[in-house]
């Protein structure tokens, strides 16, 4: 019996050895996530800062009167709110954090992360509809009616979103019993429960607003050909030559719109591409060895700070698609005459007549 014990005794801690050095190889506290991520949020947080911060003084002094306009508001607020995100999962992720701030982080800061995320695919679907609305039909104004509509729509867009993400906050409360611990070992069954219906409604917002982003970008495409085919088919040889150059300026214009589409498919879509392997490996780890789920944890972390970079990008947005952004800049920043010249051919927001801001421009100078 003696010899059995001392087997049975060895053989265990044999086990447990294999299963910590397993655990130590397999565990997501490594250089990647615990340095570089840190690391890479810390730079991104402040060049968001930054930009954002500028975006929200000049916006701030921008009226609202185009659809366009009103929808880069709502994704300068949802980008700022994102990026004050960061230092919390830089802290996290090093693992520099207290108990108290992990927990915060969990109810708190996580939530709105994501809450930011989702309300800026919404509003790159409506910018998205806006930008194939302008280009289909150029000439269609706004009115006070219409733009109190569009206000309306965000307003319920940030309402819906945080009526479902504000149960995530309230139902992660369980104390943890261990200093190490998950997000999901905070919430209750009810918690779980939701938890799993916001993921699922998220994955409706993202593949039902990337549908319509390929969808308008079609459009948007077809109608740039077909305004090509009229410029080379049915001008007189001696007119095409001013015609064609008039429409190239036209088309470097409208091709901006797909500055949109670009930040769209860079930040928004390997995230979500990734989310689906990496949910398996969490639901049914028997399909998955310890080396695939870290493999799918650190796809998952690498195609989010893709989407964290969505902050980052965005000022690129309206910068080269609002004139009326770009202007006020410029006349904020006093800058000398000539230095908008180039850049006021491009863009497509129409909020304000080309003549006026064509004068608005002219009229910068030292003086301001």
């Amino acid at each position: 019996e003696r010899e059995f014990e001392e087997t049975s005794t060895s053989f265990k801690s044999q086990t447990v050895f294999r299963g910590n050095i397993s655990n130590l190889t397999c565990s997501r506290d490594n250089v990647v996530k615990t340095v570089v991520f840190p690391v890479l949020y810390s730079v991104l947080f402040l060049a968001g800062l930054s930009l954002n911060g500028l975006a929200v003084w000049v916006f701030l002094r921008i009226p609202s009167r185009s659809h366009f306009v009103i929808y880069l508001k709502n994704v300068v607020v949802a980008d700022v709110i994102m990026t004050l995100t960061f230092p919390f999962k830089v802290l996290s992720d090093s693992n520099m954090a207290s108990t108290g701030l992990r927990i915060f982080v969990c109810r708190v800061s996580s939530v709105l992360f994501y809450l930011t995320m989702y309300i800026s695919i919404l509003f790159f679907g409506l910018i998205s509809i806006d930008r194939c609305r302008k280009t289909l039909a150029p000439f269609k104004g706004t009115n006070a009616k219409r733009l109190a509509r569009r206000k309306l729509l965000s307003a319920v867009v940030w309402m819906v979103l945080l009526g479902l993400c504000l149960p995530n906050m309230i139902l992660t409360g369980k104390t943890p019993r261990s200093p190490y611990f998950k997000c999901s070992d905070l919430k209750d069954q009810a918690g779980l429960y939701w938890h799993e219906v916001v993921n699922h409604v998220c994955q409706v917002i993202f593949w039902g607003n990337l549908l319509i982003v390929i969808v308008c970008y079609t459009l948007i495409t077809k109608e740039l050909y077909k305004s090509y085919l009229r410029t080379t088919t049915r001008r007189p040889e001696r007119l095409r030559a001013s015609a064609k150059q008039k429409e190239q300026a036209k088309r470097k214009m409208n091709t901006n719109v797909f500055l949109v589409l670009a930040v769209f498919f860079l930040c928004f879509v390997p995230f979500h591409f990734a989310r689906v392997p990496y949910t398996m490996s969490q639901t049914r780890g028997l399909l998955f060895n310890c080396r695939l789920k870290l493999f799918f944890f650190q796809l998952k972390e690498s195609t989010l700070f893709l989407s964290s970079l969505n902050s980052l990008l965005d000022p690129l947005i309206y910068f080269f698609l609002c004139k009326s952004f770009r202007t006020t800049l410029f006349k904020s920043l006093r800058l000398p005459p000539g230095t908008c010249s180039w850049l006021l051919e491009r863009g497509s927001d129409t909020d304000s007549n080309s003549t006026t801001l064509k004068n608005v421009c002219a009229s910068i100078g030292p003086s301001g």
